[in-house]
């Protein structure tokens, strides 16, 4: 059997880049790189980890292919960036990200903590294409980046760990991905671990995903010696070089690889004969399709979700990488697939933008501080062109944009570029008023386009600055921090004297209060947030309280009587008087109220606030001339701190909801930690083979607690809550709150 010649992957880039064309491109059996006569090709490749500049074409939307990266944390999404950059000749070495040598990993806080934190565009070219690939991060904490990354792309390439199988990550993309209507790719990445079960995992995927889950390569020989995949396409063995040079040699399946890859192949047909009811005919007719129908319909079949491509990948030895890059340039998504997009007129009508449209409107769905950069605006062109030097209406915020140079982004590479056209997405540096989630139109078409999504905060932290001058510069750096992701929030929680900051892991709160020191010079410290206790009683107070001062001058004198009770959950505070008589003038009933209300706030016990308590104010006595407001006031207050005390008063916490979505065989661990944090199971959902776990648990046992999940689920497992009530705090922890977090009352 002939074995056809090596091919790389940087001569198969370079050798297209000349091809240019708006349909699907068919695919006549022979590699990518390989000469029309059948010879080897061969390429010159610079220094280890040197950069290859390219200046790339002037593309516009039948070839332009903007693609998120996304799945769950640690499943190689970077390192298959990498190798595509590796197979388009824009490296000639793979990055490391222990050594923060990666593309996409360049900003200082991925490098400090090895890991992706922000998303990253690439723009690379393939086979005459321009691909934009928008690297995302996979860790919960920095959701916002992959959500926002999908809102503009026109495909998803979910990877997956070829050991570890669909986890929660996968899924959650997956959903966003669906929510925008746009094709998903699945790679199966880490084929060349131990314990890797491409087959176990595909069925997974059908599981989760349907089955129009489709596998376009098989691995032959997973594992670490895996070098070798079926293409079902093809339906030859690709085997690649094990250097990472993404080099290979094809040669036809035989034996069982030829009985299995042409069962496949079969299969496919069956799959893109739906996608056309005269080609539906044809099949009926024919019993099968020809090679050139079906990679005519491959594209549309993509389109229709009738397959959902699988890709067998090991990003850090490059093998497989190249099928998937031929597979996105010929048959994936390009803006043309999704031409119309729905915006919002300035009267709240509903109207189309079309890609054919002569106005410029784009999206800007990402902006971030580079140093000795600036600000950096990341956008989509969804019609027209946008130009350098041209005006620009921020219609989200009212504002006119002058536009400075534009780029084409590779990581933190730039290449100026004069315009960019409908479909392409690019930065800008140094907007003024332009940030996240906001749109930018010519003056004559000002449209809102639609927003993100995003969950709800679902972690605490509280923020204390280690000077006056430090937290005078806080604001300033937290609403800048705040414009650059939308899942950050922050406010100043007067109850509980601090700044709290709340997001969607405790990670993401750390790398904010890094990014202010480094950034704004501002020196805090992350701390846990103190607890918005509330104090209430179980029973019933009275008090005859008597305030009586006389400094040589004008006196002070009010008598106030008082009875207390305990009001239902939620009922806050109610003052009434029940007055009879003239022992008390109605002129000081507003003076008794204001001094319970203050003392209701300072909190007779521990200092925490008062709720679910009704006072009245039922008789007294007052002198003629020392009687006055500030008088009643005084004895008001302490004639609440009397009675609250003597009512029986007892502390409540706030409790939360938790939706805990987790696999099953980590049930058992969930429970038994929401057990020790006096969690409450309300009950279980299923969804699909993942378990959701409803609890109640104090807010005061959830410090941490996105970070601990992820620990006692190997990192599958996630939450959202929400706070349902106040309910009483166990009296054998009373102490140990009163003591920690309780201050001494002044009565007067």
């Amino acid at each position: 059997m002939r074995v056809k010649q090596s091919v790389d992957c940087a001569d198969s880039a370079k050798m297209h880049a000349g091809f240019r064309g708006g349909a699907p491109v068919i695919d006549g059996g022979r590699p990518a790189g390989r000469n029309g006569n059948g010879s080897k090709t061969s390429a010159t490749f610079p220094t280890p980890n040197q950069r290859i500049a390219m200046t790339m074409q002037d593309y516009r939307a039948p070839d332009i292919r903007n693609i998120a990266v996304t799945g769950h944390a640690s499943t190689g999404k970077t390192l298959l960036c990498e190798a595509m950059l590796v197979c388009a000749g824009k490296l000639s070495r793979a990055g490391s990200i222990e050594q923060g040598s990666t593309v996409s990993d360049f900003h200082v806080d991925e490098k400090a903590h090895q890991q992706s934190i922000h998303a990253t565009v690439i723009a690379e070219e393939w086979l005459g294409r321009e691909l934009n690939l928008i690297d995302c991060p996979g860790a919960p904490d920095f959701v916002s980046e992959p959500l926002s990354a999908l809102r503009v792309a026109d495909s998803a390439i979910v990877v997956v760990s070829g050991v570890n199988g669909v986890e929660t990550g996968a899924d959650e993309v997956w959903a966003a991905a669906e929510t925008y209507d746009i094709p998903r790719f699945l790679v199966i990445n880490m084929l060349d671990r131990e314990r890797t079960r491409f087959d176990a995992i595909l069925e997974e995927a059908k599981e989760h995903y349907g089955a129009r889950v489709f596998p376009m390569t098989v691995p032959i020989d997973a594992g670490p010696s895996f070098v070798s995949v079926l293409d079902v396409m093809r339906s030859e063995v690709i085997t690649f070089a094990a250097d990472g040079s993404g080099k290979y040699v094809e040669k036809p399946a035989d034996g069982a690889l030829k009985d299995k890859v042409t069962e496949l192949h079969r299969q496919l047909i069956d799959m893109v004969a739906e996608s056309d009811d005269a080609l539906m005919e044809k099949f009926f007719e024919q019993g099968t399709l020809s090679e050139e129908d079906l990679r005519a319909h491959v594209h549309e079949a993509v389109q229709k979700s009738l397959v959902v491509p699988v890709f067998a990948t090991s990003a850090a030895k490059n093998v497989g990488v190249s099928r998937l890059l031929d597979f996105i340039a010929k048959y994936g998504s390009s803006p043309l697939d999704r031409a119309t997009v729905k915006a919002e007129e300035a009267n709240g009508g509903e109207v189309m933008v079309d890609l054919k449209d002569s106005q410029a409107v784009a999206f800007v769905f990402k902006t971030m501080h580079e140093d000795h950069v600036g600000n950096l605006t990341f956008f989509r062109v969804y019609s027209g062109d946008v130009v350098s030097g041209s005006e620009l209406v921020n219609v989200t915020r009212g504002e006119t944009e002058r536009i400075g140079q534009l780029y084409r982004v590779n990581g933190s590479a730039r290449e100026p570029v004069p315009s960019l056209h409908a479909g392409d997405i690019g930065a800008v540096v140094k907007l003024r008023a332009t940030h996240s989630g906001d749109t930018l139109c010519a003056a004559a078409r000002q449209v809102t386009l639609p927003v993100v999504d995003f969950p709800p905060p679902n972690t605490r932290g509280a923020l204390v600055a280690k000077s006056k001058s430090d937290l005078n510069k806080l604001g300033e750096g937290l609403a800048a921090l705040r414009e650059e992701d939308p899942t950050f929030e922050y406010h100043h929680e007067t109850e509980i004297g601090q700044t709290i900051v709340s997001g969607q892991g405790w990670l993401q709160l750390q790398i904010m209060a890094e990014e202010l020191k480094r950034r704004f010079n501002v020196d805090v410290e992350l701390v846990a947030p103190r607890v918005s206790y509330r104090a209430t009683i179980n029973g019933r107070g009275e008090s005859k309280y008597r305030h009586k001062k006389q400094t040589g001058g004008a006196g002070q004198f009010a008598e106030v009587w008082m009875r207390i009770e305990s009001l239902p959950a939620e009922s806050g505070v109610v003052f009434t008087q029940s007055l009879v008589g003239n022992n008390v003038d109605r002129v000081f009933v507003p003076s008794v109220e204001k001094g319970v209300q203050a003392a209701c706030a300072a909190g007779p016990y521990g200092g925490f606030p008062v709720t679910d308590v009704k006072i009245d104010f039922y008789d007294g006595k007052q002198h003629p001339v020392d009687s006055k407001d500030i008088a009643f006031q005084i004895a008001g207050k302490a004639a609440f701190h009397e009675s609250f005390l003597m009512a029986g008063p007892k502390l409540l916490e706030p409790v939360m909801e938790l939706r805990v979505k987790v696999p099953s065989d980590a049930v058992g661990a969930v429970l038994a930690d929401l057990s020790g944090r006096r969690g409450q199971i309300m009950g279980m959902e299923t969804e699909g083979r993942f378990e959701v776990v409803v609890a109640h648990v104090p807010q005061a046992e959830l410090y941490q607690y996105s970070s601990q999940l992820r620990a006692i689920t190997a990192g599958r497992g996630r939450h959202r809550e929400k706070f349902v009530r106040y309910e009483d705090v166990p009296r054998e922890i009373e102490p140990k709150i009163i003591a920690e977090y309780g201050r001494k009352v002044e009565v007067e």
